[in-house]
């Protein structure tokens, strides 16, 4: 039995809640429009990662635990409205997960992996949500958080396929940042090394707004 696994799951945007679907499809009719091409199912991410002391959900939340940061301005983050969270979630569930299609995906079952995906949440960058401050061209959302996070950890990208005819909008800037920061001290290069405090927490909540 492996000591470790990451696993990704595609949720349908919106999926249990009319608004947020219905926002996605009118903004994915616009962006079909603009760059002619046919509309697709819009979806957003989660990753289940499994090790020898729990099972941790990771994935963006407008509200939840773990890591905060403003959405669409900086200045109005003081706000508890225009901020998004990260959720690292130990034993907890993916909400409407049996909605999820073409999932879960296995990433990959190396615990040394596993365990600096964990580490890293606490590294994901402090970018305003819905908006392209790095210039990517692509929008950074929770779908960013979880490429970003999947790069980092320095799991390969091109073979994660998306459900059919679906899309998911950020993904992109978050493996376009993650390619940016490889240079950095312990972005793709691990090592085995005992649990990290922080990857056995039950939830925490670090403030991005600065």
């Amino acid at each position: 039995m492996s000591q470790g696994a990451i696993d990704l799951y595609w949720l349908p945007l919106g999926a249990g809640g009319w608004f947020v679907r219905l926002n996605g499809r009118i903004y994915e009719t616009i962006r079909a429009r603009i760059e002619r091409r046919p509309t697709f199912d819009l979806f957003h991410s989660a990753l289940e990662v499994r090790l020898p002391e729990g099972r941790f959900v990771i994935e963006g939340a407008s509200r939840g635990v773990v890591l905060e940061g403003p959405v669409g301005s900086r200045i109005l983050a003081r706000f508890r409205v225009a901020r998004y969270e990260l959720r690292r979630w130990r034993n907890g569930v993916i909400p409407d997960a049996d909605e999820a299609v073409a999932s879960p995906q296995r990433l990959t079952d190396d615990p040394v992996r596993a365990r600096h995906l964990l580490d890293l949440v606490r590294s994901v960058p402090e970018l305003v949500w819905g908006r392209d401050e790095t210039g990517t061209g692509d929008m950074w959302n929770s779908n960013s958080v979880i490429s970003w996070l999947i790069a980092r950890s320095g799991i390969p990208t091109d073979a994660i396929e998306f459900p059919a005819r679906g899309r998911a909008p950020g993904w992109e800037a978050g493996l376009v940042t993650a390619r940016r920061h490889q240079g950095d001290a312990g972005a793709l290069t691990i090592r085995p090394r005992p649990p990290a405090p922080s990857a056995v927490r039950v939830d925490e909540r670090v403030s991005l707004d600065r």
